[in-house]
This record gives structure tokens, sequence and C-alpha cells, in this order.
């Protein structure tokens, strides 16, 4: 194995000679075998160990022999304690809440003495178990990787290696370990799967967990290649534009593997495979106006475009007084200048113009109201903002983000879309108050 390994770390570049690394040492034949065979290979380390004392005498047993162990090896050692209540009172469970510990301060260990990344001993075994709770969770194609040789400041030098080759190498050279007895329960899902249900596949066929192994490397590759074409696909299809971002339903329809697609593109504003499902019915089902909700985001199925951005928008009444010259909406900024009539009338609906004598200053915009109205440009009568909305086809989720601008305690404009007939521009105008949109 020692062979094997020295080839691996050559192979990956994982570990350089020059420089130092420290070594999560429980006292366990995994992590025992990582530094036995840091050892013989020359790499520079020290060795930290946390003591949880969740296991009593056994504990204070494992943290004596790491030290003892550091000393035989004449390397430095980090020894930190903590307690089950200390665990408990973070409010996560006393798996998580160890793991969180035990990495924070590996990190810190890095920071304050120069070393160069974290050595863990998670081996082949480990990497199978972990594919298969991913698997059970129901988790995407990522769910095949399992753990990397190199994830941040975490390096595992023994994801190849078998737990049998591990024991052969120990017991050949003679070396000791600690044996943690919790690892022989089940209380936790990873040990009912290495003590219950792998041990079955590998009784019933001799060899399974191997090939098991193998065929999650290929569709790791397979995987890759998966990731490859999506980037392709995303650069495409996705469009971005005023902090929403669209993808044309005529685009996915169709789209081979396209609930994965999907997946992929809203996974990290919080959505789950399940949501893909979902929204992919919703598309087939020409549901337009239904919208799914995630964390701070919604997407939103609009007739043409599935459109994703924040749920919510927050935004303080801001006034704009006579004599202003800017003003920044969202992230935009208009420029607000003062003409005199006549003008020509510039039809972008981003821009407005009004009748700058029946202005009423300080304007104010605010976010639109439940009972909002307005009588828009051209029509006798005052009409519903969110009537107005709705004619205009305005999706769901651009309506959270719409304003209007007010004159004393009438309504000017609903930005973006239409003036007020009565602050309109007509043949008595003398002086134009223009908005004009120029810069994000």
């Amino acid at each position: 194995m020692e062979a094997l390994f020295i080839d691996h770390l050559r192979e990956k570049k994982l570990l350089d000679s020059g420089k130092t690394y420290l070594l999560a040492l429980s006292g366990g034949i995994d992590s025992v075998c990582l530094g036995q065979l840091l050892k013989r290979s020359g790499i520079g380390f020290a060795v930290a160990h946390v003591n949880f004392g969740l296991r009593g005498e056994e504990s204070q047993a494992d943290e004596g022999f790491v030290r003892a162990l550091a000393e035989v090896w004449q390397v430095p050692i980090f020894v930190t304690h903590t307690s089950k209540e200390a665990l408990e009172a973070t409010g996560l469970s006393t798996q998580m809440a160890a793991r969180e510990f035990r990495y924070a301060w590996f990190e810190s260990l890095l920071e304050r003495n120069g070393l160069e990344a974290v050595l863990v001993a998670h081996h082949a075994d480990d990497q199978l178990e972990t594919i298969f709770l991913n698997l059970l969770r129901g988790t995407g194609i990522e769910g095949i990787y399992g753990m990397a040789d190199i994830r941040g400041h975490i390096l595992r030098p023994l994801l190849p290696f078998s737990k049998a080759q591990i024991h052969a190498f120990m017991k050949e050279n003679g070396f000791a370990w600690r044996q943690d007895r919790s690892n022989a329960g089940n209380e936790y899902k990873r040990n009912v799967l290495r003590n219950e249900i792998l041990p079955v596949f590998e009784r019933a066929i001799p060899g399974s967990l191997q090939q098991m192994a193998g065929s999650f490397q290929r569709l790791k590759d397979t995987g890759r290649a998966f990731f490859s074409l999506y980037e392709e696909w995303k650069k495409y299809h996705i469009k971005s534009e005023e902090g929403f971002q669209y993808l044309a339903i005529q685009d996915i329809g169709q789209q081979a593997g396209r609930i994965s697609m999907l997946y992929y593109w809203i996974r990290d504003f919080g959505f789950s495979m399940h949501d893909a499902e979902d929204i992919i019915a919703a598309v087939d089902r020409a549901e337009a106006g239904k919208s799914f909700i995630a964390g701070g985001y919604m997407l939103n199925c609009d007739r043409d475009f599935l459109i994703l951005g924040q749920s919510s928008f927050d935004w303080q009444e801001k006034a704009v007084n006579v004599h202003d010259i800017s003003c920044r909406i969202w992230d935009f900024e208009y420029d607000i200048l003062k003409l005199p009539a006549p003008v020509e009338i510039d039809p972008a609906p981003d821009n407005a113009m009004f009748d700058l004598g029946k202005l009423v200053f300080p304007i104010r915009i605010r976010k639109w109201e439940t009972g909002d109205k307005i009588r828009p440009l051209g029509m006798d009568r005052e009409k519903k903002v969110s009537d107005l909305l709705v004619d205009l086809k305005v999706p769901l989720i651009k309506k959270k983000q719409v304003l209007v601008m007010l004159s004393g305690e009438e309504i000017v404009w609903v930005m973006g879309f239409r003036i007020s007939d009565r602050f309109k521009i007509d043949e008595r105008t003398k002086e134009v108050l223009y908005f004009k949109k120029t810069q994000k």
C-alpha cells in the first residue's frame, strides 16, 4: 500500500514534501494509517485532536494515545476539548455540531501556524457510503461525485484505498490504533448503511461493492460531460435583465434532460429537484401565472418565459424635490430635466414627461398598493393599478417591483408603464419635467 500511496500522491499532485500539513488524528485505524504513511513518505505534518468527551474514559484514553503517537513521530500536536453540552447548545445534531466545531478549529490552526492544508483519512468505503447516502436523500447528478480529493483546505489522500487495504497495511506492520465502539452501533444513518445494508450486497454478490464503486466512477465522468453541456445551454438560453433571469418556455419545452437543466439553473436560489419537476409539470400544463417560492426567490411561469428573481423587494419611499437633477430607482439612475415646451415626446416606457406646472412638490415614489388608481393617458376614467398591470400582462414576479410616482395623493406615473392623463403635456404646457433613465 505504501508504494500505491506514493504513486497516488504523485499522480494527483496532492502533497508537497516542502510544505507542512495538519493531520486530523482521532486515534482510529484510518487516521493512524494516514499518519504512518505520511511519516514513511517524508511528508511534514502536525497532528490535531479534538477530545469531545462523549465516551468518558475512552475519550481520555484516545487523547493519551494520540499524544504518545505524536511524540513517537516527533511532530507538533494540537489538542482541544469541548463537551456534549456545548455541542447541544448550538441547536445542531451532536454529529453535525461536532463536525462544524472540528473543521472550524482546523481552519484556525492552519491560519495561526502557517500550515498548508488539513489531511483527513476518508477512504474508498467512506466514499461509497457517502454516495449511497446522497442517493437516498434524492440528490441529482452530483450525488454520485461523493467526496473530492481536494476541497478548499481539506485534502483526502486515502480516497482510492479500501478499508481492507488499510487493515492489511496496519496489521502487516504491527501498528496499533484505538477502537471507537460507537462505530459498531447504529445510532447514525451512516452506521446503519455500513453495518447492516452494504454487507448484505457483499454477502449476496461478492465483489459487488467494488463493482459499484467502479460504476460510480464512470458515472462521474458522464456527469462531467453533462455539466459541460449544461454550461453551454445556460450561456445560450438564460438571459438576464434588470435583476431578473429569463428562460424562454419554448427553449425548455422539448429540451432533452430538461428537468436536470432546469434544476441546475434554479438550485443556487434555493429550489429543489422536486421544485424543478413541479415547474416542468406547470409548463406542460401551460399554467401561466403559477409561481414557485424558495427562500427569498420566486420563479414565475409567464406565458412565454420562466422568470426568476427575488420574491420581495425593500423600497423606502423616496421624495423628489423641484431642484433635484437626478434620482436613483432600484439599480438605475434617472436624470431629471426641466425643458421649455413644446418638446418632442419620448415614447420609451422607462422614461416619462409631465407638465411641470401641474405637479406638486415634493413628488413621492413608493411601491404600488392595493386600491391605487390612475387615469391612464388617453382614458377618461380611472383604473385600478392592479387591473392595469393585469391588462399589460405584467408577470406576478415583476409586479412586486412596480413603483408609482405621486403628486400630492394622486398617482402621476406607474413607472415603466403608464403616465396619468391629468399630468400630460398639452397646448397650455409651458415647462416639462422629463424623467430619463440613463445608466445602471
